[in-house]
């Protein structure tokens, strides 16, 4: 079984919202997951991120592999966590 973590998509039509979800990579994109690891909300300027930073760690230690997205997002918490704590 191939665990990767990837978007699962919510919210209304033309008005999407983003969980990041550990998951079996062929389940369907909005099937059932293993766990809800965070959000990704793109209506916010800049785009809204929040992880759960202990089980994303528990996860790529498993050898869980992020989408390309979910890799992207994952850059951009950890940078702008860094610039919050300058």
């Amino acid at each position: 079984m191939a665990v990767t973590l990837r978007l699962a998509r919510r919210g209304a039509k033309k008005h999407a919202f983003y969980h990041v979800v550990a998951t079996d990579s062929r389940n369907p994109r909005d099937g059932k997951f293993n766990e809800e690891i965070g959000t990704y909300d793109p209506k916010f300027t800049p785009a809204k991120v929040t992880l759960k930073h202990d089980r994303l760690e528990h996860w790529l230690k498993m050898g869980a592999k992020p989408s390309a997205t979910v890799a992207q997002l994952i850059k951009l918490q950890k940078k702008t966590a860094a610039q919050q704590a300058k």
